[in-house]
């Protein structure tokens, strides 16, 4: 069974963040994560589309009264 445990390799040692493993000998697969990972991009919109979109209602509320919806009928 695989698990995975969380450390930080620096120097040349692997520091345990949480719980280590609670093994004498294993084979292991390390995967380096950049630093910049964590910081999430934010989109943003072309600019061809300036002044040429028209919002028609919001994510939290539908454009047409729930009275109008054919599903719930």
């Amino acid at each position: 069974m695989l698990k995975s445990y969380e450390a930080i390799y620096e120097n040349g040692q692997i520091k345990w963040l949480e719980e280590q493993p609670q093994v004498d000998y294993a084979r292991a697969i390390v995967t380096i994560l950049e630093e910049n990972t964590s910081q999430v991009k934010r989109r943003i919109p072309p600019a061809s589309l300036a002044g040429k979109v028209k919002i028609l209602g919001d994510i939290v509320s539908p454009i047409v009264d729930e009275q109008d919806w054919e599903c719930l009928k």
